[in-house]
């Protein structure tokens, strides 16, 4: 009988053993990928800030460094040079970029609509676009707007010549609350109408989309297009498409991680309707594919002469 206890026990020590090594499998070796932002940390980068806090990109497999950029056109040349694996970017630079030459390639939405409006100050009495003949407009880069500005006041029986463009840097919000100019170009829909209006300059805004612009993705993902790790780039899409999800099921509760990660600078009025206006704008499939907008906009910007290349599509947009 001992000698059964003794075999019995034994036994049951080697299953224990054999149970415990199952339990603990070993470390799992994360994918270094460095992301740079197209701006500083806000609202608008939302599933991937969340996909850091709640742990997404290592359960996919990666551990993702996120970078701030001192300058927004900086991002897509350094993927282009090899510097960094992804950065965020924009669509119609994208196309541009492409059209000049440089190797990128488009992996995920972030960003699924425009954001960018002509905007005005309710006072100012402008309710249609043909009333900003004689008007001054500012702007904060210089770049597509004679073309995006001109079709949409073209749309409206405006000339572009009918109106005065100034560059006013980044100091669009001022320049239109000071009466400096009487529209803005590039103000965001989710941020300086917010921004404006807590200030108690309420605005009008005018959307691209609804005005002879075509539609396009504001914010996107890009990564070199002959040097890509493509397993990498399939799991950060799965962990930004779980991020997104959790965001729209799980609003508020997001708010809070959002902002955990930088009390600071996050944490505030702003941000916060910033971020309830963005819920809405967020790609719920970033990876899904759309040959067609792409070529509709890169046809938009060649007939217009902001590029004198036409890109296909298909040859800088990535299946992942």
């Amino acid at each position: 009988m001992k000698r059964i206890f003794l075999i019995t026990a034994a036994m049951l020590v080697l299953f224990g053993f054999s149970v415990s090594a199952k339990a603990t499998p070993p470390p799992q070796k994360l994918t270094k990928i460095s992301l740079m932002l197209d701006w500083f940390v806000n609202p608008n980068h939302g599933p991937i800030i969340i996909a850091q806090e709640r742990g997404y990109f290592k359960q996919h497999g990666l551990a993702v460094t996120i970078q701030e950029p001192a300058d927004p056109s900086l991002p897509p040349k350094l993927v282009a040079a090899n510097k960094i694996d992804l950065a965020v970017s924009y669509q119609p630079s994208l196309t541009i970029d492409v059209a000049a030459g440089l190797p990128l390639i488009k992996t995920a939405t972030l960003i699924a609509t425009p954001l960018n409006t002509l905007m005005v100050l309710k006072k100012s009495g402008i309710t249609d676009l043909s009333q900003l003949k004689g008007k001054t407009i500012g702007i904060s880069i210089a770049g597509n707007e004679d073309a995006t500005i001109g079709t949409m006041l073209a749309d409206h029986g405006v000339k572009l010549s009918d109106v005065k463009i100034v560059n006013v840097g980044w100091a669009l919000s001022s320049a239109l609350a000071s009466g400096k100019v009487d529209a803005i170009w590039g103000g965001l829909r989710n941020f300086e109408t917010n921004q404006l209006t807590l200030e108690g300059y309420p605005t009008t805004s005018f959307f691209p989309e609804e005005n002879g612009i075509p539609s396009y993705d504001e914010l996107i993902f890009v990564a070199n297009s002959k040097h890509y790790n493509r397993q990498a780039i399939t799991a950060f899409n799965a962990a930004i498409t779980q991020a997104t999800t959790y965001i729209i099921n799980h609003p508020d509760a997001a708010w809070k991680q959002f902002i955990q990660y930088a009390p600071d600078t996050l944490d505030n009025a702003l941000n916060h309707k910033a971020w309830n206006d963005t819920l809405t704008r967020f790609a719920l499939r970033p990876a899904a594919v759309d040959f067609k907008r792409y070529d509709d906009y890169a046809q938009f910007l060649f007939k217009h002469h902001v590029i004198t290349q036409l890109p296909q599509a298909k040859d800088y947009i990535g299946s992942f």
